[in-house]
């Protein structure tokens, strides 16, 4: 009789908890949540050109999850500034998901496709170098792709370098890329 009271009593305190604990206990599907770095960019110098760096940005937040781009806000810092002028496209990444993009005319009067430039030189902010295959599947091939090429949409391998450049968690101070040192700055070229 004692034992059957004291089974009762056990069971009814594991009634009680088990609640609890299933409540805390992380599913075993469950994802772990990543927190995307938000980089912000000036379009303001951009001239006719802006609708180009709009869709650049909206290329990359389709294509990867851990960095998001979105235009700079008046409450926002800046990390990409974009100008427009008469020479040829390219970037200045002074750290990653930070620098200066040009939108060159010289590219765009010979008929190169100004949504690829622009997600392009985005790609080099992210961390991307020239890659020069001359494919036109490849983003970061550039103009070494022929002139006709219109894809402007990052390849696979290219995406996961972005995301793995990504991956993880971001201070709110400057976060520089492994090959990014001192204050020196990066140029790449379309």
């Amino acid at each position: 009789m004692l034992v059957r009271k004291a089974v009762g009593v056990l069971a009814g305190v594991l009634g009680l908890l088990l609640p609890l604990v299933a409540v805390a206990a992380p599913s075993a599907s469950a994802e772990p949540q990543v927190l995307a770095r938000t980089l912000y960019y000036d379009v303001s110098q951009a001239q006719e050109f802006v609708a180009d760096w709009d869709r650049a940005a909206t290329n990359w937040n389709n294509s990867v999850s851990n960095v998001k781009l979105a235009r700079r806000t008046s409450t926002s810092g800046v990390n990409i500034r974009i100008l427009a002028d008469d020479g040829w496209p390219r970037a200045y990444v002074s750290s990653l998901g930070n620098g200066t993009v040009y939108m060159g005319r010289q590219a765009v009067q010979q008929g190169y496709y100004r949504p690829r430039i622009s997600t392009h030189e985005i790609g080099h902010i992210l961390g991307l170098p020239d890659r020069r295959t001359g494919l036109c599947a490849d983003l970061m091939s550039g103009s070494s792709a022929p002139v006709s090429c219109r894809n402007d949409l990052p390849n696979a391998a290219e995406r996961a370098e972005v995301e793995r450049r990504f991956a993880g968690s971001f201070a709110p101070a400057d976060v520089r890329a492994a090959g990014f040192t001192g204050s020196s700055t990066e140029c790449y070229v379309y």
